[in-house]
Parts: structure tokens; sequence; C-alpha cells
């Protein structure tokens, strides 16, 4: 079983003249969001929502890695 749960990914091709791919996403109890780069997958943001704030999360390279499978998979 996979460490988190995708709940909710947007694909924005309008953003900046870049397309992203955006996944919200429960981990450990916590829910995150993750911006990439729709045409290589880089990351651009990572934010975790806590006590009503978004602030800038700093995730596993083996979370990161798993969620941009994930997303190719489904793009």
């Amino acid at each position: 079983m996979k460490p988190y749960e995708i709940k909710n990914m947007i694909i924005d091709d309008e953003f900046d003249g870049e397309e992203t791919v955006t996944a919200d996403f429960t981990h450990n109890n916590k829910e995150y969001s993750i911006t990439f780069n729709k045409a290589d997958l880089e990351i651009i943001n990572t934010w975790v929502f806590e006590d009503g704030s978004s602030l800038p999360s700093n995730l596993s390279d083996t979370i990161i890695d798993s969620i941009r499978e994930d997303i190719k998979k489904r793009i």
C-alpha cells in the first residue's frame, strides 16, 4: 500500500504560459499539494495545509518520485 493517497489532480494549461499538474494528496494524516511542470514533471512547489494555513513542505524524494510516477500514468 502506498504511504499517500491522491485526492485530486488538476492539469492547468494556462499557468504563466506553462502547463502544470497539481496533485492534492494525504500523507501521514496531513493534506498536501504538489505542483509539477507538465513537460518534464519537475517540481514547481509543494505545500502542507495545517491549522488553516499553507506552508512550504519538505517531502522525501521517495514520496515525490512515487507521486511523479502516478501522475505519469494518469496523464
